[in-house]
Formats: structure tokens, C-alpha cells, sequence
């Protein structure tokens, strides 16, 4: 039969999900500790569980040498035949049994600090090479607790946060609420929650379309590329890979039940879906949807500058509220975006040509009526700098 401590190490590794040999060894470790701070000697100690009894015996190893230099450590080879006859030889090593029952309150003490660091930290490695390799996934959890701010959730046995700013502005929590987030990284070594969840960023709204949309699970439409300002509005860039598989339509779905259902999880947050295209042109006049573009040219090409025309009426919409629309797909498209109405544009197109013809009219003044040698030598004069003139030297007398 089990002895009872064994059941309830193989109950606490099961329960932590960890090995319950990491556990029989934060045992072991823990009596040495103690036995070390309790005896203070040099001696070479060693523990050892014994799982049928369920004790942990201790040991001071010696070492067997022809001339013994230090005896907490070595044992003579004639005093270790005495011991254990003609077996004995030089650098063999012998175990002197002590006793743990001496060890002391203060000692339990140390011993059950040193069992509980050691299961604490197991278990952390097991959550960061578990999660560590989930980085980029959705999953579900529920909602504990709040800490400053930060939002505890439930993982399973496992807690994880959710920052503050990895919160979305339109979102608020209750305890007990089941909500999805995407994991975002996991700490090795920090105190509390080791696993870093997020709400905004755009790895959550990439995931939640490739749950809901067969065609970018199967991965016969791609996503592209997708901008987020959590709570308020997103941009997603989508291609498919068949000619006869529209990706807007199938992200939108039948009446728009598809894209519907991640707005509801992102709680409201708008949406906007469009085609991606290879010819940066086309790509910057469809994400800036819904606006209606007029016609876009590239400024600098080096720099990635395009200048966009927009009618009047479309001007407010392709900048969007506080400039959103026009930033996302800024963001979307890796352009520089100059967004212009037809007027300002007309207007600018205007100063440019009345500037052309002033400078025309004067240079055929120039060619018509041509300076005089005296006039020319006066304008060059009048284009060189004058000479400094040296200060007149003043001087004052003092009458007597």
C-alpha cells in the first residue's frame, strides 16, 4: 500500500500539473537545507526519499583517501575496512546515516519555504513552455478580479492579465463574464500572472475572421494586412487566391452575418473590408473606404508619398473623425496619404499656372527690351555687397 505522503505528492503534482519527481526533489532539497543550517558543519550531506516509508534520510558522504586531510569530508582506507572490510578502497565513497527527527520547528519551517519556492517555480517553467508556444492565439477566459486597472482572468487552473492598455475603450468587464482575448506573451520570471493577454491588438481581429470565415481558414482567401483602433474602428486587407472567390463577399458573408459576428465580439468596433492589390495605386483607393476617390497620384515613390483628390462632398469622410480613416489606411497601405478636395486642388492648380505665366511675361520683357551696358554694370553693383567702411576714430580731450 502508498504510504500517505506519497499520495498527496502525486495529488499536489496533478493538481499543479507538474512531475511528482520535481516535487520528491524540493523535498530532498528542503531537508538539506535544513540539515545544513541545523548541523553548520562542513560535512559533504545528501538526501535521499524513501517512498516506501515516506521518510527522507539523510547522509554524510565520505570520500576514502590513503591520508586523510580533512575529516568531515575523507575516511582513512584502513578505517573504512574496519568498517566495511577488504570491499573498501581508495576513492570510494561512504554513507554515514544522521539523524532528521533532531532538526527542529525553525528548521520545518525553512524546509516547507524551500518545497513551496520549488513548486512554485516548476510549475511557472511548465506555463512558459506551455503558453510560450501559443503566442498569437485566441482563446476563452473568464473574468476574476481587478488589480489596479489590470484585469485578472481564468485560464483553465491557470490566471492570467489583461493590462490596462491592451483593453479596449468601449469594453467594460463584470466578474464571472467569459470574454476571448489573444495571447500576447508570457514572462518567465515575473511575480503574478506570467501570461499577457490583449484585446486590441490586430492578431485578435485575424483570428476571430479566421474562425468565422471557412474560405481564410482554408486559406483560399489571405488576409493581407489588418490596422486597428480598438473600440472605434479597424481595416482589413484581403486577396484571394481564386478568381471566382470574392474575398469582401466572403468575409461579409449572407447579409453580412459573417462580419457581423466579430463586431459583436469586438463589442461594436467598425469594420472596414477591402480588396488588396499589388498596385499601390488601386490598394490606396480602396482603403480609404467607404470615402469615393476621384483619382490618386504618386508624389514620391522613394519616400512612399501619394496625393489623393476627393470631391467636396467626400473630403470629411476619407479623413474621417479626427483624421481615423485616413491614418488607418496610412497604416494599412505603408503610404504617406495627402488627401485634397477638388477645389483645393483647382486652387493650387490655378497659383501654379498664374505663376508660370508671370514668370513667362517677364522673361519676354527681358528679350523685347534688353539692358544698356551702363544698366547692366549698375545692377551688378547693386548685386555685390558693399564694403565695409572702417569706423572713424574719435578722440576726446580733457582740458586741464
Amino acid at each position: 500500500m502508498q504510504n500517505p505522503l506519497m499520495q498527496t505528492i502525486e495529488a499536489l503534482a496533478k493538481e499543479k500539473g507538474i512531475e511528482p519527481d520535481m516535487i520528491i526533489t524540493a523535498i530532498e532539497d528542503a531537508v538539506l537545507t535544513a540539515s545544513r543550517k541545523y548541523y553548520k558543519t562542513n560535512e559533504n550531506l545528501k538526501t535521499r526519499f524513501n517512498q516506501e516509508t515516506g521518510q527522507v534520510d539523510l547522509f554524510a558522504i565520505k570520500h576514502i583517501v590513503k591520508d586523510v586531510e580533512d575529516p568531515s569530508t575523507q575516511i582513512s582506507l584502513k578505517e573504512a575496512q574496519d568498517l566495511y572490510g577488504d570491499e573498501a578502497e581508495v576513492d570510494m565513497e561512504i554513507e554515514f546515516p544522521k539523524r532528521t527527527d533532531v532538526l527542529g520547528r525553525i528548521a520545518a519551517q525553512t524546509a516547507k519555504q524551500v518545497i513551496f519556492q520549488k513548486v512554485r517555480e516548476a510549475e511557472r517553467e511548465n506555463i512558459f513552455a506551455e503558453y510560450n508556444q501559443r503566442i498569437g492565439e485566441v482563446i476563452n477566459s473568464t473574468v476574476k478580479r481587478f488589480e489596479s486597472g489590470d484585469l485578472i482572468v481564468e485560464i483553465g487552473r491557470v490566471e492570467a492579465v489583461l493590462p490596462r492598455k491592451e483593453q479596449s475603450r468601449a469594453e467594460s468587464y463584470t466578474p464571472g463574464e467569459r470574454i476571448r482575448a489573444v495571447i500576447k506573451g508570457v514572462n518567465r520570471s515575473a511575480k503574478g500572472p506570467q501570461i499577457v493577454l490583449s484585446r486590441t491588438d490586430p492578431a485578435l481581429l485575424i483570428k476571430l475572421f479566421e474562425q468565422e470565415v471557412p474560405e481564410i481558414y482554408d486559406g483560399t482567401v489571405m488576409i493581407r494586412g489588418a490596422v486597428r483602433e480598438a473600440g472605434d474602428r479597424a481595416k482589413v486587407a484581403v486577396y484571394s487566391r481564386e478568381r471566382d472567390v470574392d474575398p469582401v463577399g466572403a468575409c461579409v458573408g449572407m447579409k453580412g452575418t459573417r462580419v457581423q459576428a466579430i463586431i459583436r465580439e469586438l463589442r461594436g468596433e467598425k469594420i472596414d473590408i477591402v480588396e488588396w492589390s499589388d498596385d499601390p495605386i488601386v490598394f490606396v483607393t480602396n482603403a480609404l473606404s467607404p470615402a469615393k476617390v476621384q483619382r490618386v497620384s504618386i508624389v514620391d515613390e522613394k519616400d512612399r508619398v501619394m496625393e489623393v483628390v476627393v470631391e467636396d462632398k467626400q473630403l470629411s469622410l476619407a479623413i474621417g473623425k479626427k483624421g481615423q480613416n485616413v491614418r488607418l489606411a496610412a497604416k494599412l497601405t505603408g503610404w504617406r496619404i495627402d488627401i485634397k478636395s477638388e477645389e483645393e486642388k483647382r486652387k493650387e492648380v490655378e497659383a501654379q499656372f498664374g505663376a508660370l505665366e508671370a514668370g513667362d511675361a517677364q522673361a519676354q520683357m527681358d528679350a523685347l527690351f534688353p539692358d544698356t551696358p551702363a544698366e547692366a554694370e549698375q545692377k551688378e553693383s547693386a548685386a555685390e555687397p558693399a564694403e565695409a567702411q572702417p569706423a572713424e576714430e574719435t578722440s576726446t580731450e580733457v582740458e586741464q
